[in-house]
């Protein structure tokens, strides 16, 4: 165990440019590996909070509508046929209908009431007179959508819909590039990780050509020759999963938990679960890039 302690302390020290290249560089491609990880889980968990309170609106007549086929205010008997619609459709789990002057309130939370009632408040800029009713719509299943839309639309008194998956199609596209983005850089910095490594195994085995020889002339194992490679393959990986663990910790702390989620807290976030779900991920791969190029290509640069 001295010897082989020794000769790990001696191995860092001679190619210690080397080895803080591969430290670096596992730690940048472990980095985005746990970002992706990360970005992967938030995908997941944004489409499960959001498939489950998806609804489908539709809008109700009103005067002056935009749609031509809107002769005027939706009365209550078109309601009470849209109602026997949707109450009749396996799709629908549940609906509610939006007044005005619901509509109207929801407006002003979204935007400066300032704006929406204008600075004289004798001329708003917009009443609730000026709001269409809706009908929300809850689905049994997110899934499950179109035989719901293509009964209600066209119906007297309806002048249009929204499927909320539209406007979030964006952000899931947005987030998918981001996961894939940070994936395939990390496939790429891997790739270079191996390289590094290969490359200073045979540097180190070279530098120690004379003494291996000795070794082997004289019987020494295979794990005796071997061990001190496998023991700097160690120490470099866990530097470099220490440092993306600290860079994801860093990430969570001061980017989602201190901004984003303040700003955004309609939409949940990763949190430390996940967090210790990425560092597990990169303390497995990490070993395993140092590792098992070391252990295949021992074989061939010392020939033991």
């Amino acid at each position: 165990m001295r010897y082989t302690l020794t000769e790990l302390g001696q191995g860092l020290r001679r190619n210690i440019s080397m080895h803080l290249a591969v430290v670096l560089t596992l730690f940048v491609s472990l980095t985005l590996v746990g970002l992706g990880v990360l970005v992967n889980q938030q995908t997941q968990k944004a489409t499960d909070y959001w498939e489950g309170e998806l609804q489908i609106t539709f809008w109700l007549c009103k005067d002056r509508d935009s749609n031509p086929a809107c002769v005027g205010e939706v009365t209550q008997a078109q309601k009470d046929a849209i109602v026997k619609v949707v109450e009749a459709n396996p799709e629908v789990a549940g609906y509610r209908f939006e007044t005005k002057e619901e509509a109207y309130e929801k407006l002003k939370e979204i935007f400066d009431p300032d704006e929406v009632e204008g600075s004289d408040s004798e001329v708003p800029v917009i009443t609730a007179e000026d709001m269409p009713e809706s009908l929300w719509i809850e689905l049994k299943d997110p899934e499950q959508f179109e035989g719901i839309v293509s009964a209600v639309t066209g119906l007297d008194g309806v002048s249009g819909h929204r499927d909320a998956r539209a406007t979030l199609k964006a952000i899931y596209s947005t987030m998918n590039a981001l996961q894939w983005g940070a994936l395939g850089t990390a496939l790429f910095l891997v790739v270079a990780a191996l390289l590094l490594v290969a490359n200073t195994i045979r540097l180190a085995a070279f530098a120690r050509r004379r003494e291996i020889g000795i070794m082997r002339l004289v019987g020494a194992s295979t794990l005796y020759i071997a061990l001190p490679f496998l023991l700097e393959a160690v120490v470099t990986a866990v530097l470099g999963v220490l440092l993306a663990a600290g860079a994801l910790v860093a990430f969570e702390k001061f980017a989602i938990l201190d901004r984003v989620k303040g700003d955004l807290s309609f939409i949940p976030w990763v949190d430390w679960g996940e967090v210790q779900y990425a560092v597990g991920a990169i303390a497995i791969l990490g070993p395993l890039l140092t590792l098992l190029p070391t252990l295949v290509l021992t074989r061939k640069y010392l020939k033991v």
